[in-house]
């Protein structure tokens, strides 16, 4: 097999050739079909993440198809198209997996992070956190959905169901998917891009966004709430001064550079700030049957597995529209 390794945080992946991996028990290998590029896989190779296991294989949106399967696993069949998220393992008995709330696993192990991911030909996966794909799209468009979906639909939920004008800051590959859903069930997206760029902005009302502009601007009327995606610390005061009062601010990222200190009076009149913390399996489930019966536009720019880093490097520029896909 061939994966583009990560050696150190910092430094430019590297393709290497490896030994075909044998599934153990509870296990899955999967050929890799595509594998979508995440701004959390950006942290992870910044270093802004600190790296629990050094060589690693990043990559946690995962399309796969079902090629060895080890001892005990039940529900899955050699053939089968599925998709590893990442969350690959919860341990089942701690206070957060007892509660349903496996997101907050005090020993959790991460898909691209503790556990080589899907920069590669091929991949491990633990079977039971692998999730069945009837969503009849080609793989490049359905990797994205593995966590730039699920992660959004979380922060959806977050948002809270009577959150009918909802903003969107950082118009990426979470947003561009989340912002159709959220169009798709009644309610007015409003989209903030970095200042100036229209493009960004054009994108984003081609997708059914009532409104876009910068993130130094203010929507034209008060939002109900709204979600972060992009890492800056800088817009939480910004989208506390957009919401109205009793709204919320969702912030979606695993990273986030530090908050600056602000005045109290925007997170007063019962506004709320809280964030949103990996994902779980119910959320995966719940929004690939939303994905299967309403299919949204995903937009991907493909690369070669190779050229992983300038995949990477074309993210941390922000010159995408939508999602970058690894193909191997």
């Amino acid at each position: 097999m061939n994966a583009m390794v990560l050696p150190a945080a910092g430094q430019p992946l590297r393709m290497e050739k490896r030994p075909l991996p044998e599934p153990a028990a509870g296990e899955m290998r999967l050929r890799v079909l595509a594998c979508a590029v995440c701004r959390t896989d950006l942290h992870i190779v910044d270093g802004e993440l600190a790296l629990p296991v050094q060589p690693i294989v990043p990559g946690h949106e995962i399309v796969g198809r079902v090629e060895a399967i080890g001892p005990g696993v039940q529900g899955h069949r050699i053939g089968d198209r599925v998709g590893v998220p990442w969350l690959g393992h919860s341990c089942g008995h701690c206070a957060y997996c007892a509660q349903d709330a496996e997101n907050l696993c005090d020993t959790p192990r991460f898909t691209g992070y503790h556990r080589d991911g899907g920069f590669a030909t091929h991949v491990i996966a633990e079977a039971d956190y692998c999730l069945p794909l009837h969503v009849a799209r080609p793989p490049e468009e359905v990797a994205p959905l593995m966590c730039a979906g699920l992660i959004g639909w979380r922060c959806l939920k977050a948002a809270g169901e009577r959150a009918l004008r909802l903003g969107l800051y950082g118009f990426g590959a979470a947003a561009h998917l989340i912002a159709q859903v959220a169009t798709a069930q009644g309610r007015q997206v409003h989209a903030f891009t970095r200042p100036g760029d229209r493009t960004g902005q054009d994108f984003a009302r081609s997708l059914g966004a009532a409104w876009a502009g910068g993130a130094d601007e203010l929507p034209p009327e008060p939002l109900d709430a709204a979600i972060i995606f992009a890492p800056v610390g800088a817009l939480v005061p910004a989208a506390l001064k957009a919401v109205r009062k009793g709204g919320r601010v969702v912030c979606g990222g695993i990273h986030m550079s530090d908050i600056p200190s602000f005045a109290y009076r925007l997170l007063w009149e019962e506004r709320q700030l809280v964030s949103v913390a990996n994902l779980t399996r119910r959320d995966g489930r719940e929004f690939l049957a939303i994905a299967q019966a309403q299919p949204p536009q995903v937009h991907v720019t493909t690369y070669p597995l190779a050229r992983a880093n300038e995949a990477l490097a074309d993210l941390r520029a922000g010159r995408l529209n939508g999602a970058a896909v690894l193909l191997p």
